[in-house]
């Protein structure tokens, strides 16, 4: 998938795709160098193309569909993974995935929005949109961590919670609150990554903690640009006015106080490097997580209370 902003950076790939195609099948053919170019222009290229995003065109790529998903950090950050399943009441949505992990020497336990890298796999998680089930699956596994005095990590990554019917008839408000009171009260250390499409309570559900991490591609809103722009002006194509005002970029959102630090993506952005990305997480989660553990759990709740209660906060003049 291109994204009308990159210019002529497809082409460039495409070109390079198909030299090392070539010296794959023929050893002597001397493309080296052009390569080497064609690789320097491509950076160039996208460093210019990435360098000023409007909020819109980081929705667009917030939502590419090649990002890395849960699983991918997972397993390119846990030397080892157990997935628990079901909430023990209803079932168990894939939406949401989670289970206890090893990331360095770190033990935690991780979870998560899932999606699907194809239509069969997305209509499996449901396109990441968890139903109520899948929100006590959450909480579920963050009250065994707090059991074990094991610090939790969340990935976000949603459009939103689910709003079908039945999953309305199950509780989903319900759910979503109470996972907002239970984290607020956790007496373990929590870090939220948010690495794609932060949406409403949907996000919400697995997103209060002690940091809030996000993915300087990424976006964190109370609702959808398109859905902002369908209230407000009832005229879905106003959406790149909505961004812009809803102020849902990582660096708006650390200006505001509401996340804490943006994690660097590669150049182009997380879907063209895969291992560049994985590493930053690893090594922001794995430097957070250092602290944190030296913070004692009173200490914890309490300081987590006051962050939340300052978020919002105005100063008259």
């Amino acid at each position: 998938m291109n994204l009308d902003f990159e210019k002529n950076a497809p082409e460039i790939e495409e070109k390079i795709a198909e030299l090392t195609k070539q010296k794959a099948t023929d050893p002597n053919a001397k493309v080296d160098d052009q390569i080497v170019g064609l690789k320097k222009e491509l950076d160039k290229v996208l460093k210019e193309a990435y360098a000023h995003l409007t909020p819109w065109q980081t929705v667009q790529v917030a939502r590419h569909p090649n990002r890395p998903l849960l699983r991918d950090y997972i397993a390119g950050m846990c030397g080892e993974f157990i997935e628990l399943h079901g909430d023990r009441c209803f079932g168990d949505d894939k939406g949401i995935i989670g289970g206890f992990a090893t990331i360095a020497d770190s033990h935690v336990m991780i979870i998560g929005h899932q999606k699907g890298k194809n239509l069969e796999d997305n209509v499996k998680s449901n396109f990441g949109m968890a139903t109520p089930e899948g929100y006590r699956k959450a909480l579920r596994l963050m009250k065994l961590a707090e059991k074990f005095k094991i610090p939790i990590i969340t990935f976000i990554d949603t459009p939103g919670a689910y709003p079908g019917a039945d999953a309305e008839a199950r509780g989903q408000a319900e759910a979503i609150a109470r996972n907002l009171t239970e984290m607020s009260q956790l007496e373990v250390p929590v870090i939220v990554v948010v690495t794609g499409e932060g949406g409403s309570g949907g996000a919400l559900g697995i997103g209060v903690g002690d940091v809030i991490l996000m993915l300087s591609n990424s976006v964190y809103s109370v609702i959808s640009p398109e859905g902002c722009a369908s209230i407000l002006w009832r005229d879905g194509s106003k959406a790149p006015e909505a961004a812009e005002a809803l102020k849902i970029t990582a660096n708006s959102l650390f200006k505001l106080g509401i996340v804490d630090e943006i994690i660097p993506e590669p150049i182009g952005g997380a879907h063209r490097d895969y291992d560049g990305t994985l590493q930053a997480v690893k090594q922001a989660l794995l430097k957070h997580l250092n602290i944190l553990r030296r913070v004692s759990e009173r200490k914890l709740v309490d300081r987590r209370f006051e962050k939340y209660c300052r978020i919002g906060r105005f100063k008259h003049r």
